[in-house]
């Protein structure tokens, strides 16, 4: 390992091996740091993503990654209806530990070294300038100086906090997850299922993503103020008694979704954050994958033009949330105004969107169908939901 590098990126989940890639691509020296032993490991997500979401950042998607493909979805009301309405396009549920794994190859095919059990605890500093990270591998301390330091580092970036940029996501828009893996259920291949109810997933929703082969993602995320009331095992643990009481578990996760406005500030002298750490998360599904993508490459390039032209300021970086607004953020703000309203509906008013959406024939259906009758005491936000899902 070098002691020196242009840029250093903490983190190699899809937002980072993404923007270490395509920052190595533009000739940078990269320096990819993961804490955890193995990339890719433990799985934290429900690992499901749209193939517009991949091949926006792709250019081809291995076969590897995808367990199942989904061309339905079953929405689930708090009496029981099903509304079931199929796919605009086609749905994957990864593989995650073979996709970040590849990102991450990827990333050391551009150019990037990588480093796991890679431990960054704190900011190298020249006065106020950030000029690199220390960190712990394998037992020892290390410095090493960077132009630019990019902060993949997930929720509640330390990178970001240690920069002096707010991070910290209000308990309201944090949401609190919790996710089996299943065996033995028995469901279609080809659908998911996402129940809206106050008694199994208050404010928030829960989900089923077959991954084929008898297995299933079984998970919820609740607001953090839900969670205060109910912890959100107590409430899959319900669900898993009441929908597969015989299913047997291969594992279980639990962790927090920023479902907040992308935040205000990303970008400092020398230092980017990017995905989950800057809070670059669909607000109303949670997903993460694609946004994470998406702003990996945007940040990579963005951080290599910058060190070809010879300035790394906060000025210098300017085009990255420029970009990152126009291709997603622009889109998330309206999502999170849609959340904010949607996640506070009754259950008698989620069963009155149902019995609209059944009105119409299957064929015709569509997320603007729900949403005009979900919006429908809120008609001010039915051309929000028009723009983001016709």
């Amino acid at each position: 390992m070098k002691d020196n590098y242009d840029i250093v990126v903490v983190g190699a989940g899809p937002a980072g091996s993404t923007t270490a890639r395509f920052a190595a691509a533009t000739g940078a020296s990269v320096v990819l740091l993961e804490k955890d032993r193995d990339v890719g490991v433990p799985v934290r997500c429900a690992e499901g993503v749209s193939e517009a979401g991949l091949t926006s950042v792709l250019d081809t998607i291995d076969e590897r990654w995808i367990d199942n493909r989904v061309s339905d979805v079953m929405f689930h009301s708090p009496s029981g209806k099903i509304v079931e309405l199929r796919f605009n396009q086609v749905g994957y549920i990864l593989n995650r530990k073979l996709f970040d794994y590849d990102l991450a190859h990827m990333a050391i095919k551009a150019g990037a070294e990588l480093y796991t059990k890679a431990y960054v605890y704190d900011l190298l500093r020249d006065d106020d300038r950030i000029v690199g990270i220390k960190f712990t591998h394998l037992g020892k301390k290390y410095k090493v100086k960077a132009k630019i330091v990019i902060g993949a580092d997930g929720v509640e970036s330390r990178v970001g906090r240690w920069a002096g940029i707010k991070t910290r996501t209000k308990m309201r828009d944090m949401e609190t997850c919790a996710q089996y893996t299943a065996c033995d259920v028995d469901l279609s291949s080809k659908h998911l299922h996402l129940y809206f109810s106050s008694r199994v997933a208050p404010e928030g929703y829960l989900w089923v993503f077959p991954k084929g082969e008898g297995r299933a993602n079984v998970g919820l995320g609740i607001s953090g103020e839900a969670a205060k009331k109910k912890s959100p095992f107590a409430c899959l643990n319900e669900f898993m008694a009441e929908r597969f009481p015989h299913a047997s578990l291969l594992n279980c996760f639990a962790g927090g979704v920023p479902c907040d406005q992308t935040l205000a500030t990303i970008v400092r002298d020398g230092l980017m954050l990017v995905g989950d750490a800057a809070h670059q998360v669909n607000p109303i599904t949670g997903g993460g994958i694609a946004p994470a993508l998406i702003a990996g490459k945007i940040a990579g390039q963005v951080a290599g033009q910058a060190l070809n032209q010879g300035n790394v300021s906060a000025k210098a970086f300017q085009d990255y949330p420029r970009r990152w607004h126009k291709a997603e953020g622009r889109n998330h703000q309206i999502f999170y105004k849609l959340k904010n309203y949607i996640y506070k509906l009754t259950d008698e008013e989620l069963d009155s969107i149902a019995d609209a959406g059944l009105k119409v024939p299957k064929e015709k259906r569509s997320m603007i169908t729900l949403f005009r009758a979900a919006l429908i005491k809120k008609p001010s936000l039915i051309l929000d939901a028009v723009k983001v899902f016709a």
